[in-house]
């Protein structure tokens, strides 16, 4: 089994990373919000876990040890399988996924696409009184994953935001450029005014 990778982030796109570790590729399935955390060319440590099938083999991966936890806590509900799992993921953070549980809102889970609302009522049946809160991502382990650290990356954020944008959607935005256009991370000195010109023109077609 492939308990963890460490390498380089080769390539991203809606749903997967492919993940170079010395010269060999692993394609990995990935919750969108660690998905939008990485950046291409830049060193990355996944957690993975392999979910063998009938017709394929696919590898799960997750920026932090909580969640996959919960993803492996998910799957002990009957009827829910890595896919529906990674949904979830997908949809709520781990620490609202685990709070949507104890309050017993299915409404909240629901809203993850292949779930639907008896999904999530058999969900919570299963799991409150048994979730795990250590699945939880620790409040440093999400801090990292949302806030890489890159100087270069936070300097066009920060101009961004002095010509009146909101920091979210400033985050956001740069992190789609670097992503889309394969700048280096962390941004190098030279980058910035490139990544602050095409993020403020995708932010102003936006508008």
């Amino acid at each position: 089994m492939i308990g963890m990778l460490n390498g380089v982030v080769a390539h991203i796109d809606a749903t997967t990373a492919l993940i170079d570790v010395h010269g060999v590729g692993f394609e990995v399935r990935m919750p969108s919000a660690d998905l939008a955390s990485l950046h291409v060319g830049s060193a990355a440590t996944v957690q993975t876990s392999m979910s063998v099938a009938q017709d394929a083999i696919t590898l799960f991966g997750f920026l932090t040890a909580g969640e996959r936890r919960m993803f492996l806590q998910l799957q002990k509900v009957s009827g829910i399988g890595p896919k529906v799992a990674l949904s979830l993921l997908s949809t709520l953070p781990s620490d609202q996924l685990v709070q949507a549980i104890r309050d017993e809102d299915a409404g909240a889970l629901a809203k993850a696409p292949g779930l639907g609302r008896k999904g999530a009522q058999k969900i919570i049946l299963e799991l409150k009184g048994s979730i795990d809160l250590s699945a939880a991502p620790t409040k440093d382990e999400g801090t990292a994953r949302r806030m890489p650290q890159d100087a270069g990356a936070d300097r066009v954020v920060e101009g961004l935001m002095s010509l009146g944008w909101k920091q979210q959607e400033a985050q956001q935005s740069v992190e789609a450029v670097i992503r889309d256009h394969g700048f280096a991370t962390p941004l190098p000195d030279e980058a910035v005014s490139d990544v602050l010109r095409l993020a403020l023109a995708s932010m102003d077609r936006g508008r």
